[in-house]
């Protein structure tokens, strides 16, 4: 600093630090003004998609670089010693690393929620695998930080070694939970999506996985937080594997006195216009009609349709009953009912 501008070396060396911050800020800004923005419409024109990740984490962290990059020039302003002045510079030097870290963790999960889809359609990432990929991002530039600074990461690694197993003893439950979270979330059995009924508990459609539990949306709305030791120990039916369509059965009981070939006739005519006509139908499914057994009743039967999803058989067997029994009865086929007296009852004798 040759230039004095008070009678104060000290108002001077503030002066002088204060401008140059400002400077190196304010060329920050217009960095991201004339080239990010430029590199952010080259990237929008672009197919991929890692380079627009590149340039928005470029933009939020750019003056921070320039202001670092200010500060580091505004040591030479002030009479520091050496030590001094090499600890200025290391601690500067790790801010930088630690905001390249953190950068780097943002572009590695982003592209990880854009390309896993594209590897294999089925696959949404959960926040688990996000927050892995952060986690092991972050843990080796914080290494990288501390050994920068000076200080001796083997010992800590060793400490760390050592101390695995009381942590892991006393913190086992919630290992046990993260393990299982990430051994559901590798073997892809269950995935982000999927509607899912656990043995003697909840069913719904998975939300995501956390590092502790599953998270379930029920068909009202409701959340299910499931453990994730849980979930892996206990039987689940995937309703969306092998594929997502699924068959279901109306079942019904017709009068003894029924033709069952109307029945099936008019049966199998609704059911192929439900496929077509109501929206989650399979309109090239193959319906069928399947006489089941004789009861007090009359001849118990099945209709069997298919839906795309779980929750579109709803609607699709509403349609169903409804459309049958308008069709039975066109067709002059009486459907039994519990309070009906068969013929023949013993109720009938009195």
């Amino acid at each position: 600093m040759d230039v004095t501008l008070t009678s104060w070396p000290m108002v001077d060396r503030l002066i002088w630090t204060l401008a140059t911050l400002g400077v190196a800020y304010a060329v920050g800004l217009i960095i991201n003004a004339i080239v990010i923005r430029r590199l952010q419409s080259i990237a929008s024109r672009t197919a991929a998609d890692w380079d627009d990740a590149v340039v928005l984490e470029l933009r939020k962290r750019i003056p921070l670089w320039c202001l670092l990059a200010g500060l580091a020039l505004s040591i030479g302003y002030w009479p520091l010693q050496p030590a001094n002045a090499e600890k200025t510079s290391k601690l500067i030097s790790a801010i930088a690393v630690l905001s390249v870290t953190l950068m780097t963790s943002a572009i590695a999960v982003r592209l990880l929620g854009v390309l896993a889809p594209r590897v294999n359609p089925d696959v949404r990432v959960s926040g688990l695998m996000s927050n892995v990929v952060r986690l092991t991002i972050v843990t080796v530039g914080l290494l990288v930080v501390l050994r920068g600074i000076g200080v001796e990461i083997t010992p800590m690694l060793a400490a760390l070694g050592v101390g695995g197993l009381a942590v892991a003893l006393a913190l086992q439950e919630p290992l046990s939970n993260l393990f299982a979270g990430l051994f559901i979330t590798m073997a892809g059995q269950v995935r982000i999506g999927d509607y899912v009924r656990l043995e003697g508990g909840p069913e719904g459609y998975v939300s995501d996985f956390s590092w502790h539990a599953t998270k379930l949306r029920t068909l009202p709305g409701n959340l299910v937080i499931v453990p994730n030791a849980k979930l892996a120990q206990t039987i689940v039916t995937n309703f969306d594997k092998p594929s997502p369509d699924m068959g279901f059965a109306v079942e019904m009981t017709v009068g003894a006195a029924a033709d069952l070939a109307v029945v099936e006739r008019v049966a199998l005519q609704v059911a192929q216009g439900v496929m077509r006509e109501v929206p989650g139908g399979v309109p090239d499914a193959k319906v069928a009609v399947r006489f089941q057994a004789f009861s007090d009743l009359g001849v118990r039967c099945a209709v069997g349709a298919r839906c795309r999803r779980f929750e579109d058989q709803f609607l699709i067997r509403h349609e169903l009953i409804k459309r049958l029994q308008a069709a039975f009865g066109d067709a002059g086929v009486e459907l039994a009912t519990v309070g009906r007296v068969a013929p023949g009852d013993p109720k009938t004798l009195k």
